[in-house]
């Protein structure tokens, strides 16, 4: 089978936690082989500065210790390569947004999506207070998400922050709208959360959320409001429940803490790591008994010396 074969198949289903590799038997039937395990990495130096242009070769897969092989690898690059995008954007518009915040947030954003329209990437929007709203569909119209978010308004009640449903919605939008593939490349997928910081009121756990992104193949990126942050002795921020919670670290994203001055900044920042991601996966080996349930699986995936590593999950477990 092709190169190219194999990868526009495994496209097709990499978003599951363990996808599918086929191949093709002497009679032309498409048959189930073995299985994958894929997983989203970022790379940046010591000074936090996101790291392109890598090869498989610069990576090192560990799994339960032991070294795999890498069978497939993929990275973001812009326009003719390989890797599009698919971003849900989910904006708190409770009590705990003001107004200016709303407006330069608008500008930051049309920015953001004007700038990674190159990547063929697809946006989608969503607010959220005490209910959570769509209020665009996929789409790769920037023109469309600007008129989204110029229609956004705040919620003059503020009584509930639904942050972790919110992303719970988010993902299962990716999962069920976001394309699989774009011309036979699969897109990196993300949510990015604007908040305060603190969910109130939410009716799925943090814990679920991050089970749901990790499986869905989706990174958190949050954006913390600064209109209710609170500070320590010497200006230094006390971390919010959502950090403390890991939705994003946890699913290989970041949060940054925004200040009132320039939302620019954040998003540039946001722009430069999604577009500086790599997928990596490898055929497991079949490591227990005749009849034996796969156990779960710690993976660790390094690069070369000086450069740090962030993977959107750290385990699998392998289909029966």
């Amino acid at each position: 089978m092709s190169e190219h074969r194999k990868f526009v198949l495994w496209a097709m289903t990499f978003f599951a936690a363990c996808t599918s590799i086929v191949a093709q038997d002497p009679s032309g039937e498409i048959r189930i082989d073995t299985e994958l395990a894929a997983f989203e990495v970022s790379v940046s130096d010591a000074k936090g500065a996101p790291i392109r242009g890598l090869t498989a070769r610069d990576f090192r897969v560990l799994e339960n210790g032991h070294e795999r092989s890498i069978d497939f690898f993929q990275p973001i690059k812009k326009k003719d390569a390989t890797r599009p995008l698919s971003v849900v954007f989910a904006l708190d518009v409770s009590g705990s947004m003001t107004e200016p915040e709303l407006e330069k947030l608008r500008s930051a954003m049309d920015r953001f999506v004007k700038r990674l329209a190159d990547y063929e990437s697809q946006f989608a929007v969503l607010s959220f207070a005490m209910n959570v709203k769509t209020n665009q569909d996929f789409t790769n119209r920037p023109d469309r998400i600007e008129r989204a978010l110029k229609n956004l308004k705040r919620d003059q009640d503020g009584l509930s922050t639904h942050a972790y449903d919110a992303v719970d919605q988010a993902v299962r939008m990716v999962v069920r709208k976001a394309p699989r593939s774009i011309r036979d490349r699969v897109p990196r997928r993300a949510v990015i959360l604007i908040t305060d910081g603190f969910p109130v009121g939410d009716i799925v756990s943090s814990s679920t959320v991050i089970e749901r992104a990790n499986d869905a193949e989706t990174s958190v990126f949050s954006v913390l409001l600064p209109s209710y942050s609170k500070l320590q002795r010497g200006g230094r921020r006390i971390p919010t429940p959502l950090e403390a919670s890991g939705l994003s670290e946890r699913t290989g994203g970041i949060s940054i803490a925004a200040n009132e001055s320039n939302f620019d900044p954040i998003f540039d920042a946001l722009a430069e790591e999604l577009t500086a991601s790599y997928a990596i996966a490898f055929y497991p080996i079949e490591d227990e008994k005749p009849g034996e349930r796969p156990g779960e699986r710690i993976v660790k995936i390094e690069a070369r010396s000086g450069l740090k590593v962030r993977q959107n999950r750290t385990s699998y477990r392998p289909a029966n």
